[in-house]
């Protein structure tokens, strides 16, 4: 792997675990980054926001940890397999990770129902596209509409040997379609039909019901110091 260059950004309130202080590396934003590049740093552990690719150095907390699917060997459950069942007509449109309006104005629907406290229930359209989408990636947007209504959004990041789930929104009064598990198996089915070996779920946090839902794919690969290690047991 080439020499990167990292910062150390200062403590700030965690997002995830309330009463924690998070901690990040930064890849340097003057780094030349590609889509290759950033498949070995997802491989280490790392994610993006936008631009920016960055790693949890939490002082005195572990909480998150990098999961990842390796496609060969997932196995829906009974839940999963409803959900597949209940989204047979949901239609799967893939598309350049470009601004539209119609994907804008759902993600502020979704942001201020489901997190109306949040850094992001303001979003402005510059920072909804500079947070979801990225001028190095390889990155798309899929929608998923029913009945013929635009229902959700999933933005995924197509690096070589794998899909990065980046980041799902959906309007809330399609809840019932679990969309949100929807997009994570449809991104499965993708990676399988490209013959890419995994999917990257990001990070998974116990305490942080937001982020637990990762434990419900299996079997989970959790990266342990420094080793991706795969989890049979329960979580």
């Amino acid at each position: 792997m080439i020499s990167i260059p990292l910062l150390l950004n200062g403590e700030h309130p965690c997002s995830y675990l309330e009463q924690h202080r998070a901690q990040s590396i930064f890849v340097h934003p003057h780094f030349d980054l590609s889509t290759e590049i950033y498949a070995q740093l997802v491989e280490q552990g790392f994610r993006r926001s936008g631009d920016n690719v960055y790693a949890p150095r939490c002082q005195q907390c572990s909480a998150c940890i990098p999961v990842r699917l390796r496609v060969p060997d997932f196995k829906a459950n009974r839940s999963q397999k409803r959900c597949l069942q209940n989204n047979a007509d949901t239609k799967v449109i893939v598309k350049p990770a470009v601004f539209e309006q119609q994907h804008y104005d759902l993600y502020c629907r979704y942001q201020t129902l489901r997190h109306g406290d949040g850094a992001m229930a303001d979003a402005s359209p510059e920072d909804y596209i500079n947070f979801l989408g990225s001028s190095w990636c390889d990155t798309v947007f899929v929608e998923f509409s029913i009945q013929g209504t635009l229902a959700g959004v999933a933005i995924v990041d197509q690096l070589p040997n794998a899909l990065s789930a980046v980041y799902t929104f959906f309007d809330p009064q399609f809840s019932s379609y679990s969309l949100g598990t929807y997009a994570v198996l449809w991104q499965i089915a993708q990676a399988q039909l490209q013959r890419r070996e995994f999917v990257y779920l990001g990070f998974w946090i116990n305490a942080c019901q937001k982020m637990a839902y990762k434990s419900n794919y299996r079997p989970l690969q959790q990266r342990v110091d420094g080793q991706w290690l795969t989890v049979h047991d329960d979580l």
